[in-house]
């Protein structure tokens, strides 16, 4: 069995250049690949849909970074332009076993069914208010930025009862924050100032509580348990992180992949397909995350032919077991919104730490899309898809823009 991590690496490209093609090298070299992250840290990525459901339930992979051997031995640099999203805070993402359930119950008290469903009404206000602002005489605009970025933005601000007023300087340090381009000496201005943005939220909530999801954290309780202050700060940042920009991504790989199949786009627009089966074939096909940080072993965990050791890290490559063929039959590679058991993938994530935002991304795509074409039937792209740009994430599927045209 391979055990070390020294064997050839193959890098992940910080400026994401080829995401579709980065997948299908990970996928081939699975399901188990050593990879390089930005900035030269080696660690495992889990590359197959099967491999990948089994470590996500795994109880040696625990979210601790203290368990990383390289962060003990003072390998990963605090202004490592993705420490933010290996090392974010105290919640539940990042704490396992009991104290995983009870940060998870609590936060559960809070994000309920209904006050996501209570959201649509919402959701659809803002999602026609949108559309009445986009040019209709078919010259060409940015959707990302008039449309799939905005409405997210509204949308986790009410439910967490952020004020708009933060909304740009979010926008700039969220960019900051997932991005491998950002300079070593921004990286913790960046998390501090995030952190205070969050801070000010709860403290504001604290003294004047809302109906909001801050509120409702605040006041969670479990047998007289409740969040501690740095516990809200963090789930807080981190709902707000994953709450936008997987939905963002989620509507602009949807409109690409239906600009592109045009005989797809004429299923659903047609009424002979659901909306639902291009929300569910556009997260497995074009997932909005392309890797999820981080995971560490307490010890040798085989994996097929190979072994993560003990103190070695471990991350989920979304972007290449979506295409699994093993998991999604010999035409994985095809955007096939027919397809059968179209929920199959794990894009949110699989065991106990699933996104706990799934349902309100779902909801929000599901709003926003159907109305989108409804008031557009002619939209498509105003480039060649082969002209759309990655931006250097290398956590997400996320374009620098979407040149459209409504007509």
């Amino acid at each position: 069995m391979t055990t070390g991590i020294e064997e050839a690496r193959i890098p992940l490209d910080p400026f994401v250049t080829d995401l579709d093609g980065e997948s299908a090298r990970l996928r081939a070299a699975g399901p188990l690949a050593a990879v390089e992250l930005p900035g030269g840290v080696p660690v495992w990525a889990v590359t197959h849909h099967a491999e990948a459901k089994a470590l996500l339930t795994d109880p040696r992979l625990v979210k601790d970074i203290n368990v990383w051997g390289a962060w003990q031995r003072g390998e990963i640099p605090t202004d490592w332009p993705l420490i933010g999203l290996a090392n974010p805070g105290r919640s539940m993402l990042t704490v396992d076993g009991a104290e995983h359930r009870r940060l998870r119950t609590l936060v559960a008290q809070a994000l309920t069914v209904r006050r996501v469903e209570h959201m649509r009404g919402r959701i659809t206000e803002l999602t026609d208010r949108l559309l009445d602002e986009l040019p209709a005489d078919g010259g060409v605009f940015d959707l990302k930025a008039a449309f799939a970025y905005p409405l997210p933005m509204y949308v986790v601000a009410d439910l967490m009862g952020i004020e708009e007023a933060r909304l740009p300087r979010l926008k700039v340090l969220f960019e900051k924050f997932f991005s491998t381009q950002t300079p070593p000496e921004e990286v913790v201005a960046t998390l501090t100032e995030l952190a205070g943005i969050m801070a000010d939220t709860v403290a504001a909530k604290r003294a004047a509580p809302g109906d909001d999801l801050t509120s409702a954290l605040i006041l969670a309780s479990e047998n007289g348990d409740h969040l501690t202050d740095e516990e809200i700060v963090s789930t807080l940042q981190l709902m707000v992180a994953a709450g936008h920009e997987t939905t963002i991504s989620l509507i602009v790989n949807a409109v690409v992949n239906l600009s592109t199949h045009p005989e797809q786009r004429a299923l659903v627009l047609s009424g002979r397909a659901e909306w639902s089966a291009v929300i569910e074939e556009t997260l497995r096909w074009s997932t909005p995350t392309s890797h999820v940080l981080i995971r560490f072993a307490t010890e040798d965990v085989p994996v097929g032919d190979r072994v993560i050791p003990a103190g070695d890290a471990l991350i989920v490559s979304y972007g290449a077991l979506g295409r699994d063929e093993r998991a999604h039959g010999p035409t994985a590679g095809a955007f096939d919104i027919t397809r059968d058991s179209p929920s199959r993938h794990i894009s949110f994530g699989h065991g106990p730490h699933v996104c706990p935002g799934a349902a309100l991304s779902r909801l929000e795509a599901g709003v926003a899309l159907p109305a989108l074409y409804a008031r557009f039937p002619r939209l498509d792209l105003a480039v060649p898809a082969s002209e759309l740009r990655n931006k250097p994430v290398v956590t997400q599927n996320d374009l620098f823009e979407l040149p459209v045209r409504t007509a």
